[in-house]
């Protein structure tokens, strides 16, 4: 069944952005980002988390650590009532240091190759459907598959707050 879906950037975001997070310890959640997450799970939004981790080609951590990393968030949010429905991640970096993960690639954004990924995979109803993230990389990406992108500052906004204000405007 289609159902839209909420493209959720993760550093900055649904995390505070401390820079490489990757071990379950380094997890401190944005003000409200389980409660916003619980929100768009509860008004049958898919909940898709689009993220760049350069850490893997910069050699600072390796994919299983973002799985695990992931797994880790997936489990605190289920105390929170809320879930992320699929991770979508970018390892690499042009100028990384991982021979294998050193390249220019189509999932890294702000080009829109995690968004084309997840809609492959997920029966998604993009004219529903928008992407929060806390830089311009991530709103372009949003731009350049067609659906709005929000802009978020955690400093200034509430997340919670902002995601009713988006569920609200396509109800409409």
């Amino acid at each position: 069944m289609m159902r839209p879906a909420a493209f959720l950037d993760r550093d900055g975001v649904l995390n505070v952005d401390h820079g490489y997070a990757h071990r379950p310890e380094q997890l401190d959640w944005v003000a409200g980002a389980p409660e916003a997450v619980r929100l768009l799970n509860e008004a049958g939004y898919y909940v898709i988390v689009v993220t760049n981790q350069s850490g893997v080609a910069r050699g600072y951590y390796d994919e299983g650590a973002i799985l695990r990393f992931h797994a880790y968030m997936q489990e605190r949010l289920g105390e929170h009532g809320a879930r992320i429905d699929a991770f979508y991640y970018c390892p690499h970096h042009p100028r990384g240091s991982v021979k294998e993960f050193a390249v220019d690639c189509a999932c890294r954004k702000p080009l829109p190759g995690l968004l084309a990924q997840a809609v492959g995979d997920w029966p998604v109803d993009l004219s529903r459907s928008f992407m929060i993230g806390d830089r311009d990389s991530d709103i372009a990406a949003a731009a350049a598959f067609n659906i709005p992108g929000i802009k978020f500052d955690a400093n200034t906004q509430s997340l919670p707050a902002l995601v009713r204000q988006e569920i609200a405007a396509r109800d409409r």
